[in-house]
């Protein structure tokens, strides 16, 4: 128990750069890389990778184009589905360096974690900005996508400042991304059936 009170801000703030990735990959290693560069926001020392000017540079960037294609209806359905081979990855990756001091089966554990908690995010979001795009207004679209914005900094603020309330509601999180990753299946699979699948058998049973 001692342990894992110990470690409590390193697995929130593995838990969150896997989580933020799944939203928002370049936004979280932008945020905390030049927060922590500023003196905001303390990151350790094996995450200092994260402060290289080139590093936040680079995601300065791309936090740029992609807060643009995010708020383009079927265009950020396209972004998201490049991005599956990119966010899934570098969530792991990133959840392994929070956890870099703390020997070579915690970081392999913590990448295999991060991984899958990083495609819950990325498939949930990718499901619902999909779902949101069969609508001919915009409107929705953009208010998903800013709230993401606003989440992705508030919780990545929160697994520093809170590490243990923001665990818990990241496990609720991925309670309901699962389920909502499930009810969209089961929705895009009747969409694409179409009528003819609903319509009975004219040869009978």
């Amino acid at each position: 128990m001692d342990a894992v009170m110990q470690h409590l801000p390193d697995l929130a703030l593995a838990g969150a750069l896997a989580w933020g990735a799944g939203l928002r990959l370049y936004l979280v290693v932008f945020a905390l890389g030049l927060a922590s560069r500023l003196g905001w926001m303390p990151l350790p020392e094996h995450l200092g990778m994260l402060t290289s000017p080139l590093v936040i540079g680079a995601a300065g960037l791309m936090t740029l184009v992609e807060l643009f294609a995010d708020k383009v209806p079927w265009l950020d359905s396209v972004w998201d589905t490049a991005h599956t081979f990119i966010r899934i990855p570098a969530g792991a990756a990133l959840a392994a360096a929070a956890l870099g001091d703390t020997g070579t089966g915690a970081a392999l554990a913590a990448a295999l974690l991060g991984g899958s908690v990083t495609a819950a995010t990325h498939f949930s979001k990718a499901g619902a900005r999909a779902a949101a795009n069969t609508s001919p207004e915009p409107f929705s679209n953009w208010a998903l996508s800013f709230t993401e914005d606003a989440a992705v900094l508030g919780g990545t603020w929160l697994a520093i400042a809170h590490p243990a309330v923001f665990l818990v509601l990241l496990a609720l999180f991925l309670v309901v991304a699962v389920a909502l990753i499930g009810w969209l299946v089961r929705g895009f699979r009747r969409l694409f059936r179409g009528p003819a699948a609903a319509s009975p058998d004219p040869r009978g049973p």
